[in-house]
């Protein structure tokens, strides 16, 4: 019997899994949303067995870009002004991860499609886009001074779920580019009970 061996990820590895990455990304953009591991072999110059090697499934390497995306929207966002209000802040991250989803459209819709997809470990998607959310909410300046705290312990999570459906219906086709901002705002807005 084999046994399969974990994704590496130590930090020996990660030069190899950026290659695997990026070139994941290149097929994406150019419109090979279901290339085979022997395809993203090819295009990263590494052995067919390297990309198992280094995340397990093609799944994997989809979580990983999605990871790669949350972390440009969470640097892009932090390097963006500081606004006094977390309302105003997380309409604010709303506008950042909405502009880099529209960037590339082909490629973040390829991308959260695989979201779904069970792979050999399980990702962090949802732990990585709360940590945005709390980033943006930070300690709560603006809302109601009474709920902050049950507010805050929250908010962020369910910002994460509220994000990530409006992104699925995007991604599915169902809301169309020109739509992303105003759904994404108005779902944020709710949650946060800003007036419309």
């Amino acid at each position: 019997m084999t046994s399969i061996k974990p994704p590496s990820t130590g930090s020996r590895g990660e030069p190899l899994r950026n290659r695997v990455i990026d070139a994941a990304e290149r097929l994406l953009r150019d419109g090979k949303a279901e290339f085979s591991m022997r395809d993203l072999a090819t295009e990263a110059g590494v052995s067919f067995a390297t990309p198992f090697n280094q995340f397990g499934s093609k799944a994997a390497i989809m979580h990983a870009l999605s990871a790669r995306r949350i972390a440009t929207a969470t640097r892009r966002f932090a390097d963006k002004p500081r606004l006094d209000d977390a309302g105003q802040r997380v309409l604010l991250a709303v506008a950042t991860v909405v502009e880099l989803m529209l960037e590339e459209p082909r490629v973040n819709r390829a991308v959260m499609g695989w979201l779904g997809t069970p792979g050999p470990t399980h990702g962090e998607v949802l732990t990585r886009s709360t940590a945005l959310w709390t980033l943006a909410l930070g300690a709560g300046e603006g809302l109601v001074e009474s709920q902050r705290d049950q507010a805050l312990a929250a908010l962020a999570r369910l910002l994460a779920f509220g994000f990530r459906g409006v992104l699925s219906f995007w991604t599915a086709g169902e809301l169309p580019d020109d739509a992303l901002a105003a759904d994404a705002r108005d779902v944020a807005g709710a949650l946060l009970g800003l007036p419309d």
